[in-house]
């Protein structure tokens, strides 16, 4: 009996299901497929042909400059040892990480990187119990600079900096004190005889009172008894700076962006909920405010394919279904409903119905700062890799898997995954720019670009999902194989191999992606780090389009270098009013510049190059002619 119960399954296995397989198993894979599509949002991506040409004039250029100028040049990693260098100020501040957001500034829409100046009790010299929780109880303020400008010295130039918080675009900040935050895990005591430590200003300090509702009210033995247990501060009941008014200030940690011991405040206020691992510091109404996404998952949805992460457990259902949003000043917690579609937070909003609001009555201050979760976008976009195959038999066969592209970061030559990245772009079709989150796919084991995925995360788009399909039957060239022409690249290599003879790390920083009318330019910022300060400036700009590789300085120069046109210049133009001619001049260029070069292949018996730049001239040559003309007509008197 034994030897048949070992026997028939194996017999069975190798004659009967085998060699039908793929027959047997099509219904599991279509259930698999259609409800791990459904369980993560994938069934809702809309998926778009991209044509990726190679041929983008400077007029194409000329017509995306807000996309342009909204290349972000600095990468989040290396600007954190900069911010740290030129605006902490003082040795018990600390920047806990550097946070992506957009906003209006001077009437434009900009792309930005900001940063709350939280306060460090590991770098407090006087460690007394006063200091520690009655006098140093809060940090002050923020610095925030544009993610595509650089200033002088390579160093960024600056919306918000200085104690107190200064702006020259306006971005006035009214309550710059932040008791709640990604570093903030001691408990302090507000109200009392003690003045608070406010901010420095030359040889003095400035001291303030705590005005706000946060805490709880300490006024009786028995409370202070209780919080000296709870604290294991037997300080609590000794001391005479308490007073009828005073409050202790706790759980006022919110997370950071790595792994941490211990439930935060969102997590103890909503445990049945998952938190990503990354809150960002938003200003609205000049106030400061923490905004962290939260997640409804299970791991009961039939069918679908199960994914873990560190810090989000194994699920194989997720939604982002919260926006919590935390006063930096008070601790008010507000969690609004996002996904009001899904079950689950249905369920949790009818058994807790006085801890969610709907998401229409969010401010709209801060509505116009959510963003599509980074956490949330790499699990979708991991799975799509393999379930955009909707075909039973393509799956079986793994015929088309994607996967992450990879390019080289930092100051190592070891190829690395990408990661997400928010950029301002106009999508094809689109009538203006947008803020959303995109991410490069290749094919498994190869460098050529494949597709391109984004999440839109402005007013009515926010949350639409959009794969856009490139060509198979030509090479795109992806991440990685532009980071290879990099490097052989004779300007680039040189001056590379200069500064570190000089003793200076060279840090590359991500490569970016950006769509352009229907095709690519790839923009990689290099960093240089002096061994000894240890504070990344940017010193050049990578550009790439097409066969065209160019370094510059700038942005501009690297940009003119690839496609022949000032854009500096041109930003100079329409400040000034620059008019319909100045773009049928720089058309008249490209068009005599085409056939110029397209005389030389001529003349070189190049038919193959020849034929390619007459087709562009053609291009050129249409454009012309559907642009308005210029009305060259003398004023009237």
């Amino acid at each position: 009996m034994v030897l048949i119960s070992w026997l028939f399954p194996s017999l069975f296995e190798q004659f009967a299901v085998k060699p039908n397989e793929l027959e047997l198993e099509t219904p599991y894979i279509k259930h698999t497929i259609e409800y791990t599509r459904k369980a993560y949002g994938l069934d809702k991506i809309e998926e778009v042909s991209f044509p990726a040409e190679s041929n983008l004039t400077p007029h194409d250029i000329q017509n995306n400059m807000p996309t342009i100028r909204s290349i972000p040049l600095w990468d989040r990693r290396p600007l954190m040892a900069t911010y740290s260098q030129l605006q902490e100020i003082r040795s018990y501040y600390r920047f806990a990480g550097v946070d992506v957001d957009r906003y209006q500034v001077d009437g434009s829409y900009q792309q930005v990187m900001l940063a709350g100046r939280e306060f460090s009790r590991n770098s407090l010299r006087g460690e007394t119990w006063l200091n520690q929780h009655l006098v140093f109880t809060h940090g002050y303020g923020i610095c925030m600079s544009p993610a595509n400008e650089i200033g002088g010295e390579g160093l960024p130039e600056f919306f918000v900096k200085d104690i107190p918080p200064t702006s020259p675009v306006g971005l006035h900040i009214g309550r710059p004190e932040i008791y709640f935050g990604e570093t903030m895990r001691d408990y302090v005591i507000v109200k009392t005889r003690t003045e608070e430590f406010d901010y420095p200003s030359g040889d003095e300090n400035v001291y303030t009172t705590y005005r706000g509702r946060g805490g709880v009210h300490i006024n009786s033995f028995f409370r202070r008894l209780a919080f000296a247990i709870r604290f294991g501060d037997p300080y609590l009941l000794v001391t005479d700076n308490l007073t009828p008014d005073s409050r202790i200030l706790f759980d006022r940690h919110i997370g950071r962006r790595f792994r941490d011991e211990g439930p935060k405040r969102f997590q103890k206020l909503a445990p049945f909920l998952q938190f990503d691992k990354d809150p960002y510091l938003v200003t609205a109404d000049e106030n400061l405010y923490w905004i962290q996404d939260a997640y409804t998952v299970s791991n009961m949805y039939p069918y679908a394919q199960p994914f873990g992460r560190p810090y989000i457990r194994e699920t194989n259902y997720i939604r982002n279904s919260v926006k919590a949003v935390l006063d930096a000043y008070d601790g008010t917690v507000t969690f609004y409903v996002w996904d009001e579609e899904d079950p689950l937070i249905q369920c949790y909003a009818r058994i807790f119905p006085d801890l969610f609001r709907p998401k229409s009555e969010m401010p709209a201050s801060l509505r116009s700062h959510v963003r599509y979760p980074v956490d949330l976008f790499k699990i979708q976009s991991s799975l799509y890799n393999t379930y955009h195959m909707a075909s039973p038999q393509v799956f079986y066969n793994r015929e088309d898997v994607w996967e992450p592209a990879t390019e080289i970061y930092g100051v190592s030559e070891r190829p690395q995954v990408m990661d997400p990245y928010y950029v301002i772009v106009r999508l094809p079709d689109a009538d203006r720019e947008e803020f959303v989150l995109m991410l490069p796919a290749t094919p498994a084991q190869k460098a050529n670009m494949i597709a391109w995925l984004l999440a839109r995360c402005d007013g009515p788009n926010y949350g639409r999902l959009m794969v856009y399909k490139l060509p198979k039957e030509k090479l795109i060239y992806g991440p990685m194989l532009i980071e290879r022409r990099i490097d052989q690249d004779t300007e680039v290599s040189k001056e590379i191999t200069l500064w570190s003879q000089r003793g200076s790390d060279v840090i590359r920083g991500n490569l970016l992606v950006i769509p352009i009318e229907n095709s690519f330019i790839y923009v990689e910022p290099l960093y240089l780090r002096a061994t000894q300060a240890g504070m990344p400036e940017l010193k050049r700009v990578l550009v790439v389009h097409g066969e065209k590789l160019a370094m510059g300085e700038t942005l501009d120069e690297a940009l003119e270098k690839v496609f022949g046109t000032d854009t500096n210049r041109r930003r100079v133009e329409e400040s000034n009013g620059g008019g319909v001619s100045d773009g049928l001049q720089e058309l008249s260029q490209t068009a005599l510049k085409h056939f110029e070069d397209a005389q030389e292949h001529l003349r070189k018996g190049d038919f193959g190059a020849y034929g390619t730049t007459i087709e562009e001239l053609r291009k050129v040559l249409i454009k012309l002619s559907e642009s308005p003309k210029a009305d060259t007509r003398s004023p009237a008197p």
